[in-house]
């Protein structure tokens, strides 16, 4: 399912514009990025697509619906997300987590929700913690189950923000990969640029709110960008076995 956000703008309640007039298009199957400071709007952004935010102006289509008129329910058939932080004030198994994932589809659908609990679990690799206290998991465990829960919910498409935080590296890759692999159409905010440029198809820079660019990694990853949006010195070169663009950086001289 394609995924487009249209001249979508969001302000404070004293008029301050967060976000103004992004454009982006996140064809169906396609793993798209949105990189950018700290504070220029990436999550806004997302809150506005997942429908935690509603903007002040433009449109965000899920398979050329507004989000924002569907019903609840219809909406989260089509589209989940993984937001920065997702707090659990009670401490639920993880198999009841991931079954959370099917509560839009009950009373509509004859599927065995039993069934596809267990195959997202399986998937994820968390079948094994089925048993197991969601707020006694590690970063990177319940990172896996609530990509199972969102692989549960049988959306067309997953929002992520940031879902590399606070994971080591093993955990990072396992995490993009899997969502790689998942065959969903798929809008995340990464901080890494190189794991940004390792798994995504196209990225979009967001600067004070706006897009300043976008394109395939190898293209918009340019040093003059880099210096311009994140103050930063960084040398593109290309992965030795798969060809995708990596970054080396210099570093920031000391702090007066």
């Amino acid at each position: 399912m394609r995924l487009d956000v249209e001249g979508v703008s969001v302000e404070t309640a004293d008029g301050v514009r967060l976000v103004e007039d992004i454009r982006l298009a996140v064809g169906s199957g396609a793993f798209v990025g949105l990189v950018g400071p700290n504070g220029s709007g990436k999550s806004t952004l997302l809150r506005c697509v997942y429908r935690a935010l509603r903007p002040a102006c433009g449109v965000v289509r899920a398979g050329g619906d507004d989000v924002h008129a569907l019903e609840p329910r219809a909406a989260a058939r089509r589209l989940a997300a993984l937001p920065q932080e997702s707090p659990a004030e009670f401490d639920f198994t993880v198999a009841e987590v991931v079954a959370m994932g099917r509560m839009p589809h009950r009373g509509r659908t004859a599927a065995d929700d039993g069934a596809v609990c267990a195959a997202a679990m399986e998937r994820t690799g968390v079948a094994r913690l089925a048993h197991r206290g969601f707020l006694g998991l590690s970063g990177g465990e319940k990172q896996r189950v609530l990509i199972a829960r969102a692989l549960a919910q049988q959306p067309e498409v997953l929002v992520l923000d940031e879902p590399t935080n606070h994971l080591d590296i093993a955990h990072q890759l396992q995490v993009l990969s899997l969502v790689r692999g998942s065959g969903l159409t798929v809008l995340a905010a990464l901080h890494d640029l190189n794991l940004a440029a390792a798994y995504c198809d196209v990225l979009y820079v967001v600067a004070a709110g706006r897009v300043v660019a976008s394109g395939p990694p190898h293209e918009v990853l340019r040093p003059e960008l880099l210096a311009e949006v994140f103050g930063v010195r960084a040398h593109p070169v290309r992965h030795p076995e798969t060809g995708a663009v990596r970054l080396l950086f210099d570093p920031l001289p000391p702090t007066p």
